[in-house]
């Protein structure tokens, strides 16, 4: 199928907030162009960052999408065959009207909208926008159908997730990326600064295990700052905490309680954890560790930072968490993170 002039615009924008691992972290997030009666979305599994790189973008009619909808079928045709699925928010994208739909993972967004203190001083900063707040739902068909209740009632630019993220629709993606800074900058939260790792400490625990360092420095404040600790640890903040590392975090004082958090999980036939914390130490992840999780242990350390220490957070209940995990949708994004992480 011909690409329309308008994908290069997308393309370019999407690849500039895919970057910005404070808005898009890993494989998360998704945008999309309407253009007549096809819908160009990003393929599930692909990278925004990538937008610019690789061609991520596959189309879908959109009346097949809304009778998806309706029909309650995850399953979206594609309008011409294709090696790639539709990203999982695709009924998301095709019930807004605007002709560009953006949807982030902002930590500043998701720092507030998993916290249920804070609905007032939330609404304050969001005011003079055309914006609604929707409580969690599983993301894909539910999502979808929590939004269409919304949209069919008023027009919304701006949809913020509990527990999730950002949605933004506009006519233009210049307009569409506007939207998402100018709401990340009426919530943006004073940053917690954490105690710096030991990283000799954290060499000697790994060693001769399947673990080692994040590459990125900033992971290890989840496990220096006892506040940032304690929400980790605590439960699932939002789907990909879930699906990229696990619900919640396990620690670790020493190399016996990794050994010993080693030999549970191969007596219960379970996949080693993803990463784990050491108080006052910092964080240690899987060597084998995909580049989606890696990215997904920074995005926490960034959400949790901006948590202020009064704030009363909701975390995914334990039927969330399981849905999450147990998703195909969900499995097949993992595989496709996977693979681009060797072709790399």
């Amino acid at each position: 199928m011909r690409q329309p002039a308008e994908l290069h615009e997308l393309r370019r924008m999407s690849a500039r907030v895919g970057r910005n691992i404070e808005l898009v972290q890993g494989a998360g997030g998704n945008s999309s162009l309407k253009r007549d009666d096809v819908l160009w979305v990003k393929a599930s599994g692909t990278w925004l960052a990538d937008a610019d790189a690789k061609d991520i973008f596959v189309p879908v009619l959109l009346p097949a999408a809304r009778d998806a909808l309706a029909a309650d079928d995850e399953r979206i045709p594609l309008a011409a065959p294709g090696h790639l699925r539709a990203s999982i928010e695709t009924a998301l994208h095709a019930l807004l009207p605007h002709r560009v739909v953006l949807h982030v993972h902002a930590v500043n967004t998701i720092a507030w909208a998993a916290r249920r203190d804070a609905r007032d001083d939330f609404a304050a900063r969001l005011d003079g926008l055309a914006w609604r707040h929707l409580d969690y739902f599983h993301p894909g068909l539910p999502l979808a159908r929590a939004v269409s209740a919304v949209v069919a009632r008023d027009r919304i630019d701006v949809l913020t997730l509990g527990n999730h993220g950002l949605v933004v629709g506009a006519e233009s993606c210049d307009q569409a990326e506007a939207l998402v800074h100018d709401v990340e900058h009426r919530l943006a939260l004073p940053v917690r600064p954490a105690p710096p790792a030991d990283v000799a400490a954290l060499r000697r625990l790994c060693a001769g295990t399947a673990y080692r360092l994040p590459q990125d420095a900033g992971s290890h404040g989840i496990a220096t700052d006892p506040f940032n600790r304690a929400i980790a640890t605590g439960g699932s903040l939002y789907p990909d905490h879930v699906v990229f590392l696990g619900p919640g975090l396990p620690t670790v004082e020493s190399a016996s309680d990794l050994a010993t958090l080693l030999a549970r999980a191969e007596a219960s036939r379970l996949p080693a954890p993803v990463a784990a914390l050491a108080p006052g130490l910092g964080a240690i992840i899987r060597s084998d560790t995909s580049p989606g999780a890696e990215a997904m242990l920074s995005c926490l350390a960034l959400v949790t930072s901006r948590l202020p220490l009064s704030a009363d957070i909701g975390y995914l209940s334990s039927q969330h968490e399981q849905l999450l995990l147990n998703w195909d949708a969900e499995r097949y994004r993992q595989q496709l993170t996977a693979s681009r992480q060797s072709s790399n």
